[in-house]
């Protein structure tokens, strides 16, 4: 190669030097909205009108009054407040088991992957050809028609570059829509931990529940066949008539009926216990549950609301996917700009393999080029357009997952005060229907009540027993809706997952 044409290459490439640094430089923003996080609502309470400080007092384990700490934080392993080794060993082997576990897991990855993938166009493309043929050329084609022509082989190896500069920030808001959405599925992962954590506890406060109910039934249904044999005895006696006997078996019968519901509720809800622990249902574990398996936590933290929107994974996850359709519209927009793109090649072409790594064989060239859409039929507005309508329609999606996730939590405290009412008038009421129902037993002995007024104080006190039962039950259950409702604490764990999700 002569001087001169050294020379030319050497202005090429400085010219494409110059032309590459100042698109760099004018790289420095990128078209389309810079996201910005929503406001949290504003406002210092939950509900319309003030909570009592502390709910109200009952008797038994079920029954302590419960404060409420404003403003207090909430523990990684909230369940860990009911005292009950038995519960935190299901939640921890539902944590590592369950396949909608493994699927959050994987769909993190893939998203991760993704973004590493969408990463790499910021990166030069880089691409190696190689070729080898074997081929005659007639002696006509250079004029000598008389000539045999010749036979020769052909060899070719080149390395393509190929850049294209991101001047509209193109690439880095599809890159940013990419992030967004391994945000997504990093806190639909967390929303997976909380769901199946919440449900496996729900589910072991409902089988202690049910399995009170059946023992409730068993112990009435044992006083009632005591009670049968007594009028059986009276009737015997003359005492009694034919339709006593009849009256009591048929209140007999009816509370045995009562119980194969109770049981198949079980049945039912220990299957779903051994799905949510990741086993088929004749696998279920070998733990059961009573009330007096739990404690009911006295002080229950209460996140202040600006700090809720930052705490739910599912508010938490949509917001991602607002900060996608955010970025989607700057791609959109940079489409309908002109692209630069660079692009080179090097390498050797030779007639002898063995010389293409000489310098006498060697090729290359420099090309820039730019491409500024013109005419597509209205394709590119009319996606940009529907960018815009799927950001607004992420910013309203958005804003209904805020709504809802202030709902649950004043359901919560709604459902937290009632309980305890509840759960104190019902104490109430199953004592009395105790004592009436003692009273009345004593007095059908001595024949001053008939066998229907006897019958009357039964159902009485078997509905209050049962109501009672579901009344403690309801207190554990809403305080386990409570902590699913503020987050469940998930920015205090230690793992890898939620070191990786943005804290509140």
């Amino acid at each position: 190669m002569t001087s001169s044409a050294n020379n030319g290459a050497s202005r090429t490439l400085r010219r494409h030097a110059a032309l590459s640094l100042a698109a760099a430089l004018a790289a420095g923003c990128a078209v389309g909205p810079d996201f910005k996080r929503p406001d949290a609502p504003q406002g210092d309470s939950y509900t319309a009108t003030p909570l009592p400080p502390k709910t109200a007092a009952s008797e038994g384990p079920a029954g302590v009054s419960q404060a409420y700490a404003n403003g207090a934080d909430i523990p990684a392993q909230w369940w860990t407040l009911f005292h009950s080794d038995k519960l935190n060993g299901l939640v921890e082997q539902a944590l590592k088991s369950s396949p909608d576990v493994v699927a959050a897991q994987a769909a993190l990855r893939q998203a991760h992957e993704n973004l590493l993938a969408q990463e790499g166009s910021f990166f030069p493309s880089l691409d190696g050809n190689g070729s080898a043929a074997r081929q005659k050329v007639s002696g006509a084609s250079f004029g000598q028609p008389g000539g045999g022509g010749s036979i020769y082989s052909l060899f070719n190896a080149t390395v393509n570059v190929s850049y294209t500069l991101d001047v509209w920030g193109g690439i880095r808001r599809g890159v940013e829509a990419q992030q967004a959405q391994a945000d997504y599925q990093n806190f639909q992962l967390e929303a997976t931990y909380l769901t199946l954590s919440s449900n496996v506890v729900t589910t072991a406060i409902q089988e202690a529940s049910l399995r009170a109910q059946i023992e409730a039934t068993n112990q009435i249904i044992e006083a009632d066949r005591k009670q049968l044999e007594t009028v059986k005895r009276q009737l015997s006696l003359g005492g009694v008539s034919r339709l006593d006997v009849l009256t009591q078996q048929t209140q007999l019968a009816n509370e045995v009926a009562t119980l194969p519901p109770l049981q198949k509720q079980l049945q039912q809800n220990r299957d779903l216990l051994a799905t949510l622990l990741g086993q088929l249902p004749s696998q279920q574990p070998d733990v059961q549950f009573v009330l007096d398996d739990l404690q009911l936590p006295q002080d229950l933290p209460l996140s202040l609301p600006s700090q809720l929107v930052a705490q739910r994974p599912d508010v938490r996850a949509q917001e991602a996917l607002l900060h996608q359709a955010s970025a989607q519209i700057g791609v959109a927009t940079a489409n309908m700009l002109p692209q630069i793109t660079i692009s080179g090649e090097f390498g050797g072409t030779s007639t002898n393999i063995s010389d293409l790594l000489k310098s006498s064989s060697n090729v290359w060239s420099l090309t820039g080029g730019i491409t500024q859409p013109i005419f597509h039929g209205g394709e590119l507005i009319h996606k940009k357009r529907a960018a815009v309508a799927a950001y607004d329609q992420a910013a309203a999606q958005y804003r209904g997952t805020v709504l809802t996730a202030f709902r649950n939590v004043a359901d919560a405290l709604h459902a937290l005060n009632a309980d305890a009412d509840a759960l104190q008038q019902q104490d109430l009421a199953t004592q009395a229907a105790a004592d009436t129902l003692k009273v009345s037993r004593s007095r059908y002995q001595s024949g001053s009540i008939s066998s229907l007024d006897l019958l009357v104080v039964e159902r009485t006190y078997q509905q209050a027993r049962i109501a009672q039962l579901q009344a403690q039950a309801a207190r554990y259950a809403d305080t386990a809706a409570l902590f699913q409702a503020l987050g469940g604490g998930w920015w205090n764990r230690n793992d890898t997952v939620a070191q990786a999700a943005p804290k509140p």
